[in-house]
């Protein structure tokens, strides 16, 4: 007893303690709630309606005792003994030259009279059965009965007494007090300790992912519980922490980066100018050398603005593409005089290899900053030969384009990684000779908002980056 008081006690501390809408005490409520209608519902059919069930039980008796008599193929005292000992009831079979009865418990009432008045009644109705209710005078007590025609003239009369069930309801109600009172209190203390193992790992959760709110993520989502909900809460959480550790850190090297190309630029742009200012201005030659890289500079400086715009619209979400029909040879050509330039002054060799006929629907735009991105990547990475090969590849369902460069390729643990932004196996920032570092995750979120296949493949012998515009 001591314990049970403990216990409650240390209960009513631990609720003075939580808050009224924490998940322990919702969960504690809802179980002591049900608690109370379980007995609540045993209290009314087990104590109200008792009575009333045990005379639909005695009537159902009668029923299903009648239906024998109906179905039996021999009727003689054995038969009619045999039911109303299965059934604990009485039964008369009466007729012209048949007189049986058999009493089976105690307050039946017997028909030994032939001017018994419900049994007049009824053979002189001309009906096929009737129930009756009446009080038995010998017992004080209700009699079910019920008649029912047999035959021509043969009748049985089946009747149950039902005893008084005053002193039975008492002593249940007595034991339902008693019963309501333990279970409650049972209920109190369970319920408690079913809350506090649900609600626990629940507020552990919680309170890691204030943490991970906070930026922290040392953040531990172990909750250490067998339930298949809060194991699987758990580790999406854990999977969420290590995605948003991979974004912040792909955020500070973004930031790094992108720092570091604006601050090179920047640098060269302020100390041409000055140089100009204080030492080239007379001349000429000189001058326009130090103009050239200035303006080189700031062409990369735009550019650069250009991508971090671009990515950041692709990134959004919010980039309506305007699909028309397109010639892609004619853009990929298009894009190709573009580096004409580089064939020219650095010998760059463009192998481009394509079907006589290649029409699509897309984002002109788009698409061409996708080719353009890839070719300008090829141009970065190619080999000592300066070969970029462009190839569209026909089948039934798709048009599938390749960008090939014959470098030194990218390694197995890297090529998941090349579409993060400024992405380096090496993890230090490398200055392209040509592009931003952006050109790749470009690529990725046009590629993903016009739904196409996309993908790398490499070697010691080169990358081929692809993806597959589908027939329409």
């Amino acid at each position: 007893m001591n314990k049970i008081k403990a216990i409650i006690n240390k209960i009513k501390n631990n609720i003075k303690n939580t808050n009224k809408n924490s998940l322990k005490i919702n969960i504690w409520l809802f179980l002591i709630a049900f608690s109370i209608f379980i007995l609540c519902f045993l209290w009314f059919f087990q104590i109200i309606f008792l009575g009333s069930y045990y005379k639909a039980y005695k009537t159902d008796e009668l029923d299903k005792a009648a239906t024998e008599l109906r179905e039996s193929l021999t009727l003689n005292k054995q038969v009619i003994e045999n039911i109303a000992q299965k059934r604990d009831i009485c039964i008369e079979i009466y007729g012209p030259d048949i007189y049986a009865a058999t009493v089976s418990n105690k307050g039946c009432m017997e028909f030994g009279n032939r001017n018994f008045k419900v049994k007049r009644d009824f053979i002189n109705s001309g009906l096929l059965e009737q129930h009756y209710n009446l009080i038995n005078s010998q017992y004080q007590n209700e009699t079910l009965i019920y008649a029912l025609k047999l035959d021509k003239d043969l009748y049985a009369f089946i009747n149950a007494s039902l005893e008084p069930l005053d002193s039975t309801i008492t002593i249940l109600s007595s034991q339902f007090i008693i019963a309501t009172i333990i279970v409650l209190i049972l209920s109190l203390i369970i319920g408690y300790f079913i809350s506090k193992k649900l609600s626990k790992p629940i507020t552990k959760i919680s309170n890691e992912a204030k943490k991970l709110a906070d930026g922290n993520f040392t953040a531990n989502f172990n909750a250490g519980s067998n339930i298949y909900e809060i194991a699987e809460l758990a580790d999406s959480l854990n999977y969420a922490k290590e995605e948003l550790s991979k974004t912040e850190s792909l955020k500070r090297d973004l930031m790094a980066n992108v720092s570091h190309d604006l601050k090179t630029p920047l640098t060269m742009i302020k100390a041409y100018a000055e140089m100009v200012r204080d030492l080239t201005y007379n001349n000429k030659e000189k001058r326009e050398e130090n103009l050239n890289i200035i303006i080189e500079e700031t062409d990369r400086l735009t550019l650069l603005v250009n991508d971090i715009l671009d990515l950041s619209a692709t990134e959004s979400g919010n980039t309506v593409l305007k699909i028309e029909q397109i010639d892609l040879i004619d853009l990929i050509n298009q894009v190709i005089k573009r580096f004409k330039i580089l064939s020219e002054q650095e010998k760059y060799q463009f192998i481009f290899t394509h079907p006589d006929k290649t029409i699509i629907n897309a984002d002109y735009k788009r698409i061409y900053q996708v080719i353009y991105n890839l070719i300008n990547n090829a141009i970065n990475y190619t080999g000592a030969d300066k070969k970029v090969f462009i190839n569209i590849k026909e089948n039934k369902q798709c048009y599938k384009i390749e960008i090939k460069d014959t470098g030194k390729g990218i390694k197995k643990e890297d090529l998941k990684h090349i579409w993060d932004k400024y992405y380096h196996s090496d993890k230090k920032h490398k200055r392209n000779n040509y592009g931003t570092g952006l050109g790749l995750s470009i690529v990725k979120n046009i590629l993903q908002n016009h739904n196409y296949k996309y993908g790398v493949e490499s070697s010691t012998k080169g990358s081929t980056f692809y993806f597959e515009i589908p027939k329409k």
